[in-house]
């Protein structure tokens, strides 16, 4: 891969993730935190898979593969998820049915 393509990427992924990274509401943090659970899970799953098949994998394609988990992540949970993030909510609420 060129290094033109990889900084125009990480220039696409950093962005959006730092504008992202302060929550205006408990219901955007429960998205976000969502998103990471889920990235989580498919990065553990991407390294039991390649350890199960003996690959190594290279630094470069671990990091492309950490990138589009990230954002697959982030997208699903935007999209509803798991439902994490309205049990989160639903947690958090208080007797009187309203998020702090």
């Amino acid at each position: 891969m060129q290094v033109g393509a990889i900084s125009e990427v990480s220039s696409l992924t950093t962005q959006p993730t730092t504008a992202a990274a302060t929550p205006k509401n408990a219901e955007e943090a429960a998205r976000q935190f969502e998103g990471l659970l889920i990235a989580q899970m498919l990065r553990s799953a991407r390294e039991s898979a390649s350890d199960s098949q003996g690959e190594d994998g290279d630094s470069e394609s671990s990091t492309m593969f950490d990138l589009s988990d990230q954002q697959f992540a982030q997208m699903l949970a935007q999209k509803g998820g798991l439902n994490l993030s309205r049990l989160i909510l639903d947690g958090l609420k208080t007797p009187g049915g309203r998020v702090p």
